[in-house]
């Protein structure tokens, strides 16, 4: 039974998996859907209530049927490498592709449409509180006169894009950033903005989940730091991630969350308090861990390896089997 890995040519984050599963000696396939009608291809018969075909990538044949998991990581969009891409191409490729994948009974990470539905921030904010997490006041407008009357009642506030990275060649990454007082907000009604309440933060927290497991983070915000400086991806402190102990609370409400979102895998952010709160701040479902792993030796990607080497079905991914390990 073989694994696929559906991301870009350039993700390192991915060959740190690859190493766990050759080492294993469990069968990988690695493929971009951007490289379908170019350097991938596929054929699949709908027979006997389901479809017969395979994959083919760099020479290499899989059958679809004998997939024990996908890991969706960072793929492009399918065929947009083709001779002649087109957005009809694109559609088209995509439906055969993850169409076909779908009804192969391999285990995800994540599937595709717990993946998608996860990237909401607004939905993932209602299911954090939901699941028993902190979550900092939000707002989400194009309305001025909203974006001066929240800032009234919170005049400490941080801006962030409400979906994530700039969808640009590469991706650009948009920081999140501090409102300054004068801020009048009229530039609010040229797009949605997301508002929010700056947590006073003593640590940045990466919560790693693979499945059940846990595997915390937490990066101590050094005293007499730039205060403009709220954004832990482009901080300039040169202190470690060190590993940490999930509160038990923390625990179960994350493992609620990831139930509630479908998900296999999910990097948390959080902001600590002075008063030891993790603040819930985002979900990403297909977040960077090489970092984490590279500062604290924790092994995610040897998790995420066995994760996806074990034998079992979709509804056993969807469930969690495996008992949570915190820390």
């Amino acid at each position: 039974m073989t694994v696929l890995i559906l991301t870009c040519e350039e993700d390192v984050t991915a060959d740190m998996v690859v190493v766990h599963l050759n080492a294993s000696g469990v069968p990988v396939v690695r493929l971009d859907p951007a490289d379908l009608t170019h350097s991938v291809a596929l054929s699949g018969e709908f027979a006997h209530g389901s479809f017969r075909g395979h994959l083919s990538s760099g020479g290499r044949l899989v059958s679809i049927g004998g997939l024990r998991s996908v890991w969706v990581r960072r793929p492009g969009g399918a065929a947009t490498r083709a001779a002649r891409p087109s957005a009809w191409l694109t559609e088209e490729s995509a439906q055969a592709l993850y169409g076909m994948l779908r009804g192969c009974g391999a285990r995800w990470m994540n599937q595709p449409d717990a993946a998608h539905r996860a990237r909401y921030k607004p939905w993932q904010l209602r299911l954090a509180q939901e699941c028993g997490l902190p979550v900092p006041a939000t707002l989400i407008t194009t309305f001025p006169r909203a974006a001066r009357e929240f800032a009234e009642r919170y005049p400490d506030l941080v801006v962030k894009p409400v979906s994530g990275a700039h969808p640009q060649d590469p991706p650009l990454a948009v920081p999140t950033s501090r409102v300054p007082p004068e801020a009048d907000f009229s530039a609010v009604a040229h797009g949605p903005t997301l508002l929010q309440r700056r947590v006073a933060k003593r640590a940045d927290v990466r919560l790693t989940v693979v499945g059940d497991r846990l595997l915390a983070a937490r990066r101590t915000a050094l005293t007499g730091r730039d205060p403009e400086e709220v954004d832990v991806r482009f901080s300039s402190s040169g202190e470690p991630w060190r590993p940490a102990q999930v509160p038990q609370r923390v625990a179960e409400a994350v493992l609620a969350y990831m139930r509630g979102a479908r998900l296999a895998y999910g990097a948390f952010d959080f902001a600590e308090d002075g008063d030891g709160t993790w603040w819930f701040l985002e979900c990403n479902q297909s977040g960077q861990f090489g970092f984490v792993e590279v500062d604290t030796g924790q092994p995610i990607a040897r998790t995420i390896a066995e994760w996806l080497a074990r034998p079992g079905g979709t509804e056993q991914a969807a469930d969690g089997a495996d008992p949570a390990v915190v820390g």
